[in-house]
C-alpha cells in the first residue's frame, strides 16, 4: 500500500511540473513517504531526516516532505524533531499534497492530518490519482483502505482509520483503463482485502435498500479478472477469518486470476492466536488452506509469522512450528515482534520474550520454512512455466528474472527483453527463493500506452 501511495505522489508531483532525480542534493522537492509497521521505520526516517538538514542549510529553497503511516502518527512530533521538515501530511489526504506544498511556499511549514478519509471522496484512494509506477506493464489498484480489526500487535487501524470500500463500478473502470494502457498484471490492494464491500452492503441497508449482506470479493476479483488484456490478477493482503468459498472458486475458475494466495498466519498457537485477537485457531486455520488446495489447481501459499510476541512459550512456539511444517508453505516472511506506541501488544512489557531466545526461535523457524519451501520449489523442475519478465539480474546482465504465476522467481539466460515480455521457461534447477530455467519460447511482447496516450486516442 506504501509502494503504491509514493507511485501515486511521485504522479502528483509529476503533474505539477516536477521530474524525478537520483541525487537528493540536485532535487527542489525531497519527499518522504513513510512506514510505520516494524520501530526501524522510525530510525531510518529520523536518520533521513537528519541528513537532509545540512541540504537544506545549503539549499535554503530546497523544500522537505513527510507523508504517511509515521506521518500519522508521530504528526507535531517530527516538525519538533526536524524543523526543517516544510509539510506533513497523514494517509487520508495524499490527495492534497501538492497544494500543501504550495501553501508551505507561502506560509512556511505546514502540517495538515486528517482523522480520516472522506468515504465520498473518490481522490481519497490512492488509485483514483496520477501515478508514476515503477513498471509499465504491472499496476497496483486499491480497492478498499482501512482496517475494522484489533490485532493487538498491530497499528494499522490507527493509522489507516476504518475500512471504506471503493465503488465496484470506479475499480472496474481503473482495470479497463489499466488495460488500455496496456497493463497485463493488476494487485488489488486492501488493509483488509478480502473484507471488500461489507460496509457498502451496510450503508445501502441503513439507506432502505434491501441488500443481503453478503462476501463481494469473490464477484469483484472475477470481474477484474474477466477484463479483456490483464492476464493475471493478484490480490494482498486478506484476513483468514474472513475467507470464504467464493474467492476461492473465483481463483479456480478465472484464469487470470492466479493460483497464488498469501495467507497471513501470524502464530500456530491458539492461546497466542485469541491474546493477538486474530479471531480463528490453527485447526480453522488448517481447514481453510486445505480448501483452498482443494479447489484451487497448483495452488502457492505464502504467508506472515511473528516470532516472540508477548508471553510466547517454548510450547506455543513449538505449536507454530508444527503448523509451519504442517502448512508446507511455498515461503514466508518472518518478524520478530516489534512493539509499537498506541497498540496493545506494546503495553504488555512484562511479558516481552528474552530477545536471545527470540533470536534463536526465529532462526530455528526459518530452518522449517526454507525446508518447506525448498521442497515446493523442487517440485517444479522439469515444468514448463510461463514467466513475465522482470528485467536483467542484478549480478549478470545476460542473466534475465521472470516471475511465474505461482509469484516463484525465474532466472534465465536470454537475449535482452523488454520488461512485462511473457516466455516459457523449463525449469532446471531450484532454491528455496528462486528457480533457474531455460527459455523455451517467447510468447508475447508488451506494448505501453501513457494516461496522455489512451486520453488523446479518446
Amino acid at each position: 500500500m506504501n509502494e503504491h501511495d509514493s507511485e501515486r505522489l511521485a504522479g502528483l508531483l509529476e503533474s505539477d511540473g516536477y521530474q524525478p532525480t537520483d541525487s537528493a542534493s540536485d532535487a527542489d522537492v525531497v519527499l518522504l513517504n513513510t512506514c510505520c509497521i516494524r520501530e526501524n521505520a522510525d530510525n531510518k526516517l529520523y536518520g533521513a531526516l537528519g541528513n537532509l538538514k545540512t541540504l537544506k542549510e545549503a539549499n535554503p529553497d530546497l523544500q522537505i516532505m513527510v507523508g504517511g503511516c509515521l506521518a500519522q502518527k508521530d504528526r507535531e512530533q517530527i516538525q519538533q524533531r526536524a524543523g526543517h521538515v516544510d509539510v506533513v501530511f497523514g494517509t487520508h489526504n495524499v490527495h492534497r499534497a501538492m497544494e500543501l506544498l504550495s501553501q508551505s511556499k507561502v506560509d512556511g511549514p505546514v502540517m495538515e492530518i486528517w482523522e480520516e478519509a472522506m468515504a465520498a471522496d473518490e481522490d481519497a484512494f490512492p488509485s483514483a490519482l496520477p501515478a508514476r509506477r515503477k513498471t509499465d506493464y504491472a499496476a497496483w489498484l486499491t480497492i478498499q483502505i482501512g482496517c475494522d480489526n484489533s490485532c493487538a500487535f498491530c497499528i494499522v487501524p490507527s493509522v489507516r482509520g476504518v475500512e471504506i470500500s471503493r465503488p465496484v463500478e470506479a475499480i472496474v473502470d481503473e482495470a479497463r483503463r489499466l488495460a488500455a494502457e496496456g497493463v497485463t498484471e493488476i494487485t488489488l490492494l486492501g488493509q483488509n482485502v478480502n473484507s471488500y464491500g461489507r460496509d457498502l452492503a451496510l450503508a445501502a441497508r441503513r439507506e432502505g435498500q434491501d441488500v443481503r449482506i453478503r462476501p463481494m470479493f469473490g464477484e469483484l476479483l472475477s470481474e477484474v479478472g474477466r477484463i479483456e488484456g490483464i492476464r493475471r490478477v493478484r490480490f494482498t493482503s486478506p484476513h483468514p477469518k474472513d475467507m470464504t468459498p467464493d474467492v476461492f472458486e473465483a481463483m479456480a475458475e478465472v484464469e487470470a486470476v492466479v493460483p497464488h494466495l498469501h495467507f497471513p498466519l501470524q502464530s500456530g498457537s491458539d492461546r497466542i492466536l485469541a491474546a493477538m485477537h486474530r479471531g480463528y485457531t490453527g485447526e480453522r486455520y488448517l481447514d481453510k488452506l486445505a480448501q483452498a488446495r482443494a479447489t484451487i489447481d497448483d495452488l502457492a501459499v505464502s504467508t506472515d509469522i511473528i516470532v516472540g510476541f508477548p508471553g510466547e512459550s517454548d510450547d506455543d512456539f513449538a505449536q507454530t512450528l508444527e503448523l509451519a511444517a504442517a502448512a508446507e508453505f511455498d515461503s514466508a516472511y518472518t518478524f520478530v515482534f516489534s512493539p509499537r506506541a498506541g497498540t496493545e501488544a506494546a503495553e504488555m512489557t512484562e511479558k516481552f520474550c528474552d530477545p536471545q531466545v527470540v533470536r534463536d526461535r526465529y532462526e530455528r523457524l526459518r530452518t522449517v520454512i526454507e525446508r518447506s519451501a525448498l521442497a515446493r520449489y523442487r517440485d517444479r523442475i522439469g515444468r514448463v512455466e510461463e514467466v513475465v519478465v522482470e528485467g536483467p539480474s542484478k549480478k549478470d546482465a545476460s542473466i534475465l528474472t521472470g516471475r511465474t504465476r505461482q509469484n516463484k522467481l525465474v532466472h534465465f539466460a536470454s537475449e535482452p527483453l523488454k520488461p512485462g515480455t511473457f516466455a516459457l521457461t523449463e525449469i532446471t534447477d531450484a532454491a528455496h527463493q528462486y528457480l533457474l530455467g531455460e527459455l523455451v519460447e517467447i510468447t508475447d511482447r508488451p506494448t505501453y500506452r501513457t494516461r496522455l496516450d489512451v486520453m488523446a486516442a479518446q
